[in-house]
């Protein structure tokens, strides 16, 4: 299979526009887009009197060659690498569902030929809590070596008979919270939140990491490689 990846880019709210257009500008054909929020402590919010960062997150299936000059073009165009500009994540896809799936997901554009260069320096860690729990999810994520995260709101849509696993309720209003971490984090994270926010408390959260292929947005990214 080629190399396929599920790219993420998470901007301001406000920037939507913005955003749109350039992926517009590189032929991005096929790209959804919906509403999220930070995750700065609600307790520093109301301190400052202000209101929790909206976002919009952008998905799209790209080929690594495009993901790379996507990163690119995010950093030199739209300077993605300053501070609270955004970020942008691509992970490998193992599968797709068919030719036809490939071609509604990518609008036929995955035609060339793609080494797979990829670099896993850093992981996606995909946190399910219950509703509400977001503070005490990134409280132990934080404490981990978390530096943040972004909220998806979610329903849970568990089979009739089979709404609980571990004692946590599967069918029920969800945050998925997505946090971009170093590999050498990754156990750290993910072993604070299920002490601090698993099973046994509130958040009752589940959580799971995926490679990074390409990554923007990061002060200590390293600059990709000029094409040939």
């Amino acid at each position: 299979m080629k190399d396929l990846n599920l790219m993420l880019t998470i901007a301001k709210r406000a920037d939507k526009k913005e955003f749109s257009s350039f992926f517009r500008n590189y032929e991005v054909k096929t790209v959804y887009s919906l509403d999220a929020d930070g995750t700065t402590n609600s307790k520093t919010l109301s301190l400052f009197g202000i209101e929790r960062t909206e976002k919009t997150v952008f998905l799209s299936v790209v080929s690594g060659l495009l993901a790379k000059k996507l990163m690119k073009g995010l950093s030199r165009e739209l300077y993605i690498d300053l501070p609270d500009r955004g970020i942008a994540v691509a992970c490998p896809l193992v599968s797709v569902g068919g030719a036809a799936t490939l071609s509604a997901l990518t609008s036929g554009t995955i035609n060339e030929k793609d080494e797979n260069d990829m670099n896993t320096e850093r992981e996606l860690i995909v946190i399910i809590a219950n509703r509400n729990n977001t503070d005490l999810v990134m409280d132990a994520a934080r404490e981990g070596g978390a530096r943040g995260g972004t909220v998806l709101h979610a329903k849970g849509t568990a089979a009739k008979g089979n709404t609980t696993f571990f004692g946590v309720s599967l069918a029920e209003e969800k945050e998925v919270i997505l946090v971009v971490a170093k590999g050498d984090h990754r156990n750290s994270i993910m072993r604070a939140i299920m002490q601090k926010a698993g099973a046994n408390t509130s958040a009752g959260a589940l959580a799971f990491s995926l490679p990074i292929s390409y990554a923007a947005g990061f002060a200590n990214a390293e600059p990709l490689p000029d094409e040939e």
